[in-house]
């Protein structure tokens, strides 16, 4: 009898702290290096370094980014937000002013980004099974009305 209860209780704790545990390592977190050779830029400016740092605390995204052009100017961008789908500010970038998630499954998130109120991009972040590799397929307009079809391939350096 004791060991049916000792089993009942181990299980009844499996059952509350497991979905926690699972919830605390989101595949974003961590620090990620673009891989330039395996991204493309239509039509660009081709990059010659973004590296992303994500942190994701419950359900709170934060994220800080640098990117280095190939002409060598750069950006900083950073932002907090959510995947509740509402518009977060976004400091930094001159073609995003604010910017709304959405998370689809636990490897992918759809994210809508606007300047002005109008949607300048719309994008999809698939995290690969392993959590090696983050591909963000973007299309939309730049800030000097171009139209563009980026697909980002990024690889994870660590976790923070």
């Amino acid at each position: 009898m004791r060991t049916l209860l000792r089993i009942g209780i181990c299980c009844l704790a499996m059952t509350f702290l497991l979905p926690a545990a699972l919830l605390a390592d989101d595949l974003l977190s961590g620090t990620w290096e673009l891989d330039t050779a395996a991204s493309k830029f239509d039509p660009g400016p081709v990059r010659k370094t973004d590296i992303r740092i994500y942190k994701v605390e419950g359900s709170i995204i934060h994220m800080t980014g640098k990117v280095v052009f190939a002409d060598g100017k750069s950006i900083n961008a950073e932002y907090t937000g959510a995947y509740d789908g509402k518009d977060y500010p976004v400091a930094g970038n001159p073609r995003v002013g604010t910017i709304a998630q959405e998370r689809l499954d636990d490897y992918t998130a759809k994210t809508t980004t606007k300047r002005g109120g109008k949607i300048t991009a719309t994008s999809t972040r698939v995290i690969s099974n392993d959590g090696k590799t983050m591909t963000i397929t973007s299309t939309g307009t730049d800030e000097k009305g171009v139209v563009f079809h980026d697909t980002l391939v990024f690889l994870k350096r660590k976790i923070n």
